[in-house]
């Protein structure tokens, strides 16, 4: 069977990463396909954190209400030595940039039964599972992807013989770790050099019990590293790193199961969900681009998981990946709008691997010494704290304004509750995600120009203020800033009017609201829009 329509995007994978780009790309209105070896939804747990960055994400697929039903609020993140001291505290559950704590726990399965729920509601979506991608071939106009049926059982394929070959404008590789789209593009992994076998734990505790652990912590200690956090509401997970004498068939034997929970947990004290040995690593790719062909989540980059960053990164990937498709399928901007999407995350993942593997590096420590070394330089405070998260430094910003450099472009934008009249909501439930062109203590759109306008209209942009002065608000157009982040925010970089991209980063400010229209003028030449002869004509009359 082979289909003779030409899909605007074809997703091989459907983790949390394919199942977040079907949507976002879907409900913009384009033919998606998804295809699945796996027959059905993986059951069992993986990732338990995201952060609230991602949280705004879910939220602007119409989920975010869903998912939080499904995740808590972080407690501190805390690293103790052999003897329980603390060495670190991350407070993730203080007060955001994006309106709330800064992470949350969850269990994997149920999230992505959230997602592939919401996928399957979007009429342009199709998914299909138990298809496996065996060839990929790229046209003048299309790639061209070959399927072939499978069955899987314990975790092994099954070949049916039944092929069927699907065309498409791009293919995106959000098949993990060992990415047939990758290989089949030839895109290269680097190799950052960590790498650790960890048994990772899922247990589900029973009805009543209440088990002596930390919240979540890192216990670094030497004789045996180990984490233990959340696995989402109900669940807890622990994650026992092997040491250098045992085999990985002996720990993955079900009495060492229980012998490593034994200080916490035991069998007649809950259920064990599952139990499997990661090897955890840092790898990336070189491009996540090649032609037609992307790639993202696991299938570009892989790190430890002390960070909690694995799937917010692929998800991070998806986010950038939507807005930039839309753009091209669209005719709004050329293919070449599609090159920035490798300088701008792979920088940003590169950094987060870099955090992790230090941090892994100080919980990984199995050596006596080392490990006292380590304890008395943090106890002294003798450490340096973590580096802020990183921004973006490369693609579409106003390179002059850095976030590299302490600026605001490429930093994450801030995001609050605002009041429009009597009703007080979420700024993201307030004004559509696109590009949002945001004044303070102004209508930003009086101060524009009407080639301006025209070229905010034709990216699907939207113009609003935001003020702490109740003389100054206009229903719909100039919100009141309840918490006052906003106000903050923009004083903090001696800003009047920011232009946020889609996936919510600063593409840049403007010191003064005359300066708005240079703003605007920037952002089009790095966009490079498409010519359009009748939207310049219109502008043309109307000036």
């Amino acid at each position: 069977m082979a289909f003779q329509n030409i899909l605007d995007v074809v997703v091989v994978g459907y983790g949390p990463v394919g199942q977040t780009l079907a949507i976002l790309l879907g409900q913009r209105g384009y033919q998606v396909a998804v295809y699945e070896r796996w027959p059905s939804l993986y059951p069992l747990p993986r990732a338990v954190f995201h952060d609230h960055e991602i949280r705004r994400v879910f939220h602007a697929m119409g989920i975010g209400q869903d998912v939080e039903a499904i995740s808590q609020p972080s407690a501190t993140y805390q690293w103790f030595n052999a003897d329980w001291k603390t060495l670190v505290e991350i407070d993730w559950s203080s007060e955001s940039i994006s309106d709330g704590p800064v992470g949350y726990l969850f269990n994997q399965p149920s999230l992505e039964a959230l997602l592939d729920r919401k996928a399957k509601s979007v009429p342009s979506v199709t998914v299909h599972q138990g298809w496996e991608a065996i060839e990929l071939h790229e046209r003048a106009d299309h790639c061209e992807v070959k399927l072939e049926r499978v069955t899987m059982q314990d975790g092994k394929v099954t070949r049916s013989g039944e092929m069927q070959t699907v065309k498409a404008k791009y293919v995106i590789g959000a098949d993990g770790a060992n990415s047939f789209v990758r290989k089949a593009s030839g895109i290269a992994f680097e190799d950052l050099g960590f790498q650790e076998d960890w048994l990772v734990i899922d247990l589900k505790p029973n009805d009543g019990v209440k088990l002596d652990v930390p919240d979540i912590g890192q216990w670094c200690n030497p004789a045996r590293p180990t984490t233990m956090v959340p696995g989402g509401p109900g669940y807890r997970r622990w994650e026992f790193m092997r040491l250098p004498h045992e085999t990985r068939e002996d720990m993955q034997r079900p009495e060492k199961v229980w012998e490593l929970l034994s200080p916490w947990a035991g069998p007649d004290q809950a259920t064990l969900v599952r139990y499997a040995l990661y090897t955890f690593r840092s790898l990336i790719a070189d491009n996540w681009r090649k032609g037609r062909v992307l790639i993202a989540g696991d299938a570009a980059h892989q790190m430890p998981p002390f960070m909690g960053q694995g799937m917010c990164s692929g998800l991070r990937d998806a986010w950038n990946l939507a807005w930039r498709l839309d753009l091209v399928l669209r005719d709004v901007a050329a293919p070449a709008l599609l090159d920035g999407y490798t300088p701008e995350r792979r920088p940003q993942v590169r950094a987060v691997i870099d955090a992790s593997i230090a941090m892994g590096q100080v919980v990984c420590t199995s050596d006596l010494q080392k490990a006292a070394e380590r304890d008395a330089a943090y106890l002294a405070g003798n450490v340096p704290p973590l580096p802020p998260f990183p921004g973006l430094t490369d693609g579409l910003i106003v390179h002059a304004q850095n976030s590299a450099d302490g600026g605001i472009a490429g930093q994450l934008s801030v995001h609050g509750q605002v009041r429009n009249g009597d009703t007080t909501m979420r700024f993201d439930e307030a004004v559509p995600t696109g590009f949002q062109l945001i004044g303070l203590d102004i209508d930003p759109q009086a101060w524009l120009s009407e080639a301006a306008r025209t070229a905010l209209a034709r990216l699907g942009a939207h113009t609003i203020g935001v003020t702490r002065d109740a003389s100054k608000l206009v229903a719909n157009r100039v919100l009141y800033d309840v918490s006052g982040k906003y106000q903050q925010f923009f004083a903090q970089h001696d800003a009047k009017v920011v232009i946020v991209r889609p996936d919510y980063y600063v593409f840049g400010a403007a010191h003064t609201a005359e300066e708005a229209n240079a703003l605007v003028a920037a952002l089009v030449a790095g966009i490079g829009l498409v010519h359009d002869e009748a939207c310049e004509s219109q502008a043309s009359a109307m000036a």
